[in-house]
């Protein structure tokens, strides 16, 4: 059984949220709040709240604020951003700022039931409509020629580029063996070589710094015939 918190201020939004919960997650137990002070009171009150849905839209937190507050009070509850904001700078900054992942509100709902089956496994969901358009380019730091995360992508072998490319997109490991047609347990350990090569804890940092690189032009690179 789960517990699930949905965090937005909006009730007939939070009811259809509830009304797909109770139909497809019948063993789930679902908290709802209004507001940022209701979100973060019912998360000291649950030990067992295992993720929250959390709007960028409350009426006492505006834009990642919610967030970071959910995050510096309670660092070990995964928090996953529920918003109408399609932003790709919205959603990097969010999951730089410790999300596990990132769903909008114009989600379908078997991508929805999907979405949350994924976080509770404990992996990052990333929307891959929007994943897939261009990010614009990050400004270097400083005396820096390139983004520090640059050059470790050398180190990552094809294969392991095309796992981080569809991690990228939002894809889940069941997903990447799918498309790679590779057994999922291949894939966890390209993941794990991935995070080793490029120095970085998680999914999350290692798609943040995927941002930074053109990917696919790195792979059609490698693999063009050489003259």
């Amino acid at each position: 059984m789960h517990t699930l918190m949905v965090a937005d201020d909006h009730p007939l939004f939070r009811e259809a949220i509830a009304a797909v919960i109770a139909a497809s997650l019948p063993d789930t137990r679902l908290l709802e709040a209004e507001s940022l002070g209701e979100a973060l009171h019912h998360a000291g009150n649950c030990t067992a709240l295992d993720l929250v849905l959390l709007d960028l839209g409350l009426p006492d937190a505006s834009e990642l604020e919610g967030l970071r507050a959910l995050r510096a009070a309670h660092p070990w509850l995964p928090v996953a951003i529920l918003s109408a904001d399609q932003e790709r700078r919205t959603i990097l900054d969010a999951l730089d700022l410790g999300a596990v992942g990132y769903i909008p509100k114009s989600t379908p709902r078997q991508n929805l039931l999907a979405a949350l089956a994924q976080l509770l496994e404990g992996q990052v969901y990333l929307p891959p409509e929007i994943m897939r358009r261009s990010a614009a380019p990050r400004a270097p730091s400083v005396g820096a020629g390139m983004p520090a995360a640059g050059p470790r992508f050398a180190e990552l072998t094809d294969k392991q580029l095309e796992v981080l490319l569809r991690l990228s997109r939002g894809a889940s490991n069941k997903v990447i063996a799918r498309e790679l047609d590779i057994a999922e347990t291949t894939v966890k350990t390209h993941v794990s070589a991935i995070l080793r090569k490029l120095g970085v804890p998680g999914r999350v940092q290692a798609i943040l710094a995927a941002g930074e690189a053109d990917l696919e032009a790195l792979l059609a690179e490698r693999q063009a015939p050489s003259h």
